[in-house]
């Protein structure tokens, strides 16, 4: 059984990184189930691409910024992060390194900070972006993994502060998803058969799969529900 349409009709959502990959396929889905939706990107150019549902560029490093956008919105409901960067093989580097953890830790934490207030008006919720690599090591991208494993504990953390307000906390852990951040190991037949032979699902994920989980987060359904880390992954955690 999936969602009815306007199982979202009336809520506010902004998904913080939605103009591209999982962030996209999220935001495309609130909006299908009825959720008035704003998302952000990194540059211009990328929320020229989604123009109808844009909040406007949002450089996740600029704590000024993050709140004047959220301030600015008329409501919130569920704030869903998604922002994120890789820097494959230059993560070893401490100024590569600080920079992939300013942006997918520090950055999700300045967003659920400045978003605290309105959601705690509307008893919202929160759905971060960890990762695989919140479970274990990667040995290319020491820094993304660090990132993701703090979004792990900070979800937990936040989930135990936001709870008196009646704010719900979670987080979806994605595994091996189709995405242009993911473009070369598809394209790599080696890299993408190991892959696949130890997902037990037997294939790829789709941002819509990633999607599906995040509407179960934020939706009644997962009322009692908070400081979960969720994989997403067809299996490949348990493999």
């Amino acid at each position: 059984m999936t969602f009815a349409n306007d199982a979202f009709a009336g809520r506010h959502v902004l998904v913080v990184g939605g103009s591209s990959g999982i962030g996209a396929g999220i935001a495309q889905a609130f909006a299908a189930h009825g959720a008035s939706v704003r998302v952000t990107g990194a540059t211009p150019a990328e929320v020229a691409k989604v123009d109808a549902l844009s909040a406007g560029a949002l450089d996740v490093r600029d704590g000024a910024a993050v709140k004047a956008l959220i301030d600015g919105l008329p409501a919130l409901d569920v704030l869903v992060n998604c922002a994120g960067v890789i820097r494959r093989g230059l993560e070893h580097e401490p100024e590569a390194f600080a920079e992939v953890v300013d942006i997918n830790l520090n950055g999700t934490m300045r967003c659920c900070a400045a978003a605290r207030a309105k959601l705690a008006e509307r008893r919202g919720c929160i759905v971060n972006t960890a990762s695989m690599l919140s479970f274990f090591g990667g040995g290319l991208v020491p820094g993304y993994s660090a990132s993701k494993g703090g979004v792990a504990q900070l979800t937990k953390s936040l989930a135990i502060a936001y709870a008196e307000q009646g704010i719900r906390v979670n987080a979806l852990a994605p595994g091996w998803i189709a995405t242009p951040l993911t473009e070369a190991l598809q394209n790599d037949p080696a890299r993408s058969d190991t892959i696949l032979a130890r997902t037990p699902l037997g294939r790829w994920g789709t941002p819509a799969d990633v999607a599906g989980a995040a509407l179960f987060l934020a939706s009644p359904a997962a009322a009692f529900v908070t400081g979960v880390v969720l994989p997403v992954d067809g299996g490949y955690l348990i493999s």
